[in-house]
């Protein structure tokens, strides 16, 4: 009960977020995308760049956050190359990674360009 309990939250927040970037004039190119890294949670494009988002849930921001392990970054980063393979410019297309932090409140907090150094 409870992993359908967290898969249905996590759905939910994947949902809230999508509309965010929607919202913000966002066009949703995947849900769930799935290559041979693994999956993306979104993958959106806005004036010719990719954006790959990690949603992530929890009771809280922080929680959220120290969910995210080197391994899950790792296949996100594998993933995002192949999903460049659609684009029409492919690995030249401009890109970044955004994680999106959902509290149990619903409270959305975006890290764009999370993975940067």
């Amino acid at each position: 009960m409870r992993g359908q309990r967290a898969y249905l939250a996590g759905k939910a927040a994947e949902e809230q977020v999508m509309r965010l970037y929607l919202d913000h004039g966002h066009i949703l190119v995947a849900r769930r995308w799935r290559g041979a890294g693994g999956e993306i949670d979104l993958v959106m494009e806005r004036d010719g760049q990719a954006i790959f988002v990690e949603v992530k849930q929890s009771r809280t921001h922080a929680r959220a956050a120290e969910s995210l392990s080197k391994r899950q970054v790792e296949r996100l980063l594998h993933s995002a190359e192949d999903c460049l393979g659609g684009f029409p410019k492919g690995s030249l297309t401009p890109m970044r990674f955004d994680v999106a932090l959902v509290d149990g409140q619903g409270r959305i907090d975006i890290v764009q360009n999370a993975f940067m150094q």
